[in-house]
């Protein structure tokens, strides 16, 4: 009797150990089979952005790529790639840098920037724009006179411009860069989108202005334009409501990456085992997250273990004292009610 409770107190030993040596050695490893990356150079990617076509929000590929060979994040548009500095997820916004964007330290021509019409973004709140030495005879930025010229000398002569950001252009126009240039202030205009035409689209070559700048930040010294945070704020929408897709939710909570497939562009989960899935990944697991240890008493007979269907919330998973679960395919280790056996 002693010695077939020891064969099967081996036989045990032998599939915990199995157990184990899957969940934190084989299932890791598949991580690196998984299609979509989750970073680009030092960006973290998130939806609805991705790093190649598949991953994350199709109206999105168009507009955030990734160069694996340089493994920079570019946002690009009818006027050009620019690279992306930032993302922040919380906020919706994307933060890119335009080469030809003129600094406090650096003045040079531009022919502006602007979005595609149907692209899912739109200038953030805290994105200002000024243009630089427009000219004061033939700018659209001065609303014609009685005479229909664009005389910047006459009294009717109103510039279509933010006038309360009038000390951004002075503070502008008293860096190094473009103080020695001695061009009049009143060739500086804030750019006001509803005045100046499409939203969208800022042309220097129309508006007949030599450059631009732009910047989302004063960061905390307004009066200082050397600290400006110089650059392009983008707000970006998931919908028409702005929601956060619950699928995706779903997916990501199994450590899958959101993405999509198909003529549709139908939505797919891409799990770490490199499989795609249309809901979740089923054998999902968290490596990252301390989720809520089971407190049921665990027992060495495989026998007494009860099988569950699979749950696709990261709270029903089985997890250890690190953090790692240890629940595998659905199977949650629980002790179950046995009666006392009596050898006759």
């Amino acid at each position: 009797m002693k010695l077939l409770q020891h064969s099967s107190s081996s036989k045990t030993t032998i599939i915990f150990t199995i157990m184990i040596t899957i969940i934190f050695f084989i299932i890791p490893s598949l991580v690196s089979s998984q299609t979509c990356l989750r970073a680009c150079g030092k960006l973290p990617l998130k939806y609805p952005f991705g790093s190649g076509p598949g991953c994350g929000d199709s109206r999105f590929q168009h507009y955030v790529t990734c160069n694996n060979d340089q493994q920079q994040l570019t946002f690009t548009t009818h006027t050009g790639s620019y690279p992306i500095t930032a993302i922040d997820y919380s906020n919706q916004l994307l933060y890119i840098s335009d080469p030809s964007i003129s600094t406090c330290s650096c003045n040079q021509p531009s022919k502006g920037f602007g979005l595609d019409w149907d692209a899912p973004f739109t200038f953030a709140d805290e994105t200002i724009f000024a243009l630089l030495g427009c000219s004061l005879d033939d700018s659209p930025i001065y609303r014609p006179n009685s005479d229909g010229n664009y005389n910047s000398s006459s009294s009717r002569a109103v510039p279509l411009c933010d006038k309360q950001a009038l000390p951004i252009c002075s503070f502008l126009y008293s860096c190094r860069a473009i103080s020695p240039l001695n061009i009049p202030i009143s060739t500086c205009c804030v750019y006001t989108p509803v005045d100046l035409g499409p939203s969208f689209d800022m042309d220097l070559e129309k508006l007949k202005c030599g450059s631009y700048s732009g910047f989302y930040s004063f960061n905390g010294r307004q009066s200082d334009p050397d600290s400006w945070k110089y650059g392009i704020a983008l707000k970006y929408k998931f919908s028409v409501y702005n929601e956060f897709p619950s699928y995706c939710a779903n997916c990501e909570k199994s450590f899958g990456y959101c993405g999509y497939t198909g003529a549709y562009n139908s939505f797919i989960c891409n799990c770490p085992s490199g499989f795609n899935s249309t809901s979740y990944c089923f054998f999902g697991y968290n490596l990252g997250s301390r989720l809520p240890l089971q407190t049921e008493p665990f027992s060495e007979d495989p026998l007494s273990w009860e099988r569950f269907p699979i749950s696709e919330h990261p709270a029903h998973w089985i997890v250890g004292s690190s953090g790692r679960p240890v629940g595998l395919l659905g199977i949650r280790i629980r002790k179950l009610e046995t009666q006392e056996v009596v050898c006759l």
